[in-house]
């Protein structure tokens, strides 16, 4: 293949591209890092961006050693393991079967998902209903009402469509019956989509933290988003009556600390499922 000026020039202004990109969303990880590992005056005097100043670890001492951080941690792992298990046992189901195009009302079932994309119950009926079935302040109240990503969904459906039906066929004629061959012959090829949907789905719930503000009302229940949103809330309304701009700031520094805490571990588990995630996101969205 011979490389022409235009493609030259088309590599060197995507190298640009991909590199501004880059920078702008590195910076605010790397700044909020930097705070979390400054003392409180250079965050006051607006001192820190990409690199600490005054080296400072007790904030994160001050905060490890919280109890009921810690109590809202295993709340936020228990929470997104239960949860991503719980979505991606029915998010596989319901894919597979869209994806048979034997299957009477199978239009009227992909109408049904896609139909949810645009419209919902609302939050008032979402709260009665939740409510009404008695899960809150529990792990369902997080898991069943997100238990599907319409967009995860179609994604997976494409997927299991892309398959040969000969594979199939045969395990049929060996005598597999539906839930054998899914179990032996589809799940295993799809070891990639299911890598990918579970990282889709755990960064999801990880993340979440306004079904746990609204279905749970005891703090030991929180996740540690929630403990994180109750610790910005209260900086800001102490900023309201006028507290003073070093306790302001200090809290900014905990804030900080904690974001860092929350974030790193969901980001510590991408590189172990990279592989997985770029072959299934292709593969998801490849038909044929």
């Amino acid at each position: 293949m011979q490389v022409t000026r235009g493609y030259r020039v088309f590599q060197a202004v995507n190298a640009v591209v991909l590199t501004l990109v880059v920078i702008v969303t590195l910076y605010p990880f790397v700044n909020v890092v930097a705070r979390s590992l400054s003392q409180e005056a250079y965050i006051r005097a607006g001192q820190v961006s990409l690199v600490p100043r005054g080296f400072n670890l007790h904030t994160y001492k001050l905060v490890m050693a919280d109890e009921m951080f810690w109590a809202n941690y295993r709340n936020t792992v228990f929470y997104t393991v239960v949860a991503t298990a719980v979505a991606i046992t029915l998010t596989t189901c319901y894919a597979y079967v869209l994806s048979k195009k034997q299957l009477r009302g199978r239009s009227a079932l992909v109408g049904i998902a896609v139909f949810t994309m645009f419209f919902s119950g609302g939050l008032i009926p979402n709260y009665i209903l939740v409510t009404s079935l008695g899960l809150k302040n529990s792990v369902w109240a997080i898991a069943l009402p997100n238990a599907i990503s319409v967009f995860n969904l179609l994604v997976m459906k494409a997927f299991f469509e892309s398959m040969p039906t000969e594979l199939e066929e045969a395990a049929a004629v060996d005598g597999l019956d539906t839930y054998r061959i899914l179990w032996r012959i589809v799940l295993p090829l799809s070891k990639a989509m299911i890598a990918t949907m579970v990282l889709f789905y755990a960064v999801a719930f990880w993340n979440s933290w306004f079904s746990a503000f609204l279905y749970m009302d005891q703090s030991d229940l929180f996740p540690v988003t929630v403990y994180l949103r109750n610790l910005i809330a209260g900086a800001t309304g102490a900023g309201s009556v006028g507290a003073a701009d070093a306790d302001l700031q200090t809290a900014a520094n905990i804030q900080a600390v904690t974001i860092v805490l929350t974030v790193v571990p969901i980001l510590l588990v991408y590189p172990f499922v990279q592989r997985y995630f770029v072959s299934g996101v292709m593969l998801g969205a490849v038909k044929g």
